[in-house]
């Protein structure tokens, strides 16, 4: 079935309308631009790159719970490690927690660590 899907995405050509066109109004290329950041994870400090929207998502959900992005990071590595035993690509767990964070999947509760209300059992 997935080579089927494959196939028919093939098939649009120049001419055909998407019904549902996944670039915004007003869509901002330079959100897709790449940064790199020092952070702090648990005291080790490390560099993140990930696209601009991904830092805008992370300093909104960072002020929503009264913390840096710093911390915000902090939670989601230590999480992962207690949780999962760590993670090989943390940039795209961060992706994956940003997304669903926007999808509304963490309106679960929350929990403070070191000054840090982050959701819980949503990472």
């Amino acid at each position: 079935m997935e080579r089927n899907t494959f196939i028919r995405a093939r098939q649009l050509d120049k001419s055909s309308k998407l019904a549902i066109d996944p670039y915004a109004e007003n869509f901002d290329m330079s959100q897709a631009r790449p940064i790199s950041r020092s952070v702090r994870l648990n005291g080790f400090a490390t560099c993140l790159r990930l696209e601009r929207v991904y830092w805008d998502i992370l300093e909104r959900i960072a002020v929503a719970n009264h913390c840096t992005v710093n911390a915000l990071l902090s939670y989601v590595d230590r999480e992962v490690h207690l949780r999962y035993g760590g993670v090989k690509n943390f940039s795209g767990l961060v992706r994956v927690v940003c997304v669903t964070h926007l999808l509304g999947r963490d309106r679960s509760g929350s929990v403070t660590v070191d000054g840090c209300a982050a959701p819980i059992n949503r990472i």
